[in-house]
């Protein structure tokens, strides 16, 4: 039981059995959690994963963060992931954000607003890297990110 889901950037026709890096979540893998944490990351303007190793690591680090002791979330190689997980299958990214979907046919999970989950992410993060309501706004209209 879980909400799972993979993060990954490969683009590989079969993205299960290949060599790139992909995030596991355990929990909170539904669509409307998986657009929030790569929206809290752009609106940090965090490196994109898709450009180095440190876009992963802010974005593995800032999802860590929304569960206790940083469980529930691993990374690895999609050959070592479960990216066929039964729940949200893999998001695809390029930057931040969502651009293709493998091994999801169930019933999309997207209940949670935008600027809420923001809010939560941002509570979530160490003292020193929280935003605000009034940053996260300003970012939001900067990136023309409207909340839903």
């Amino acid at each position: 039981m879980g909400n799972r889901a993979v993060i990954t950037a490969s683009t590989a026709e079969d993205v299960a059995s290949s060599k790139d890096i992909g995030i596991y979540l355990h929990w909170n893998g539904g669509i409307d959690y998986i657009r929030a944490f790569l929206t809290y990351c752009k609106l940090k303007e965090y490196r994109k994963p898709t450009d180095d190793n440190y876009g992963w690591a802010r974005l593995c680090a800032v999802i860590a963060n929304c569960f206790d002791a940083g469980l529930s979330v691993g990374i690895d190689t999609c050959d070592h992931l479960d990216c066929a997980n039964g729940n949200n299958g893999t998001y695809i990214i390029k930057g931040w954000d969502i651009v293709g979907r493998k091994y999801f046919e169930g019933q999309e999970q997207d209940e949670q607003k935008l600027y809420g989950l923001l809010m939560k992410i941002d509570a979530m993060q160490p003292m020193q890297e929280q935003m605000g309501p009034s940053q996260i706004r300003n970012k939001m209209s900067k990136y023309n990110i409207y909340p839903s």
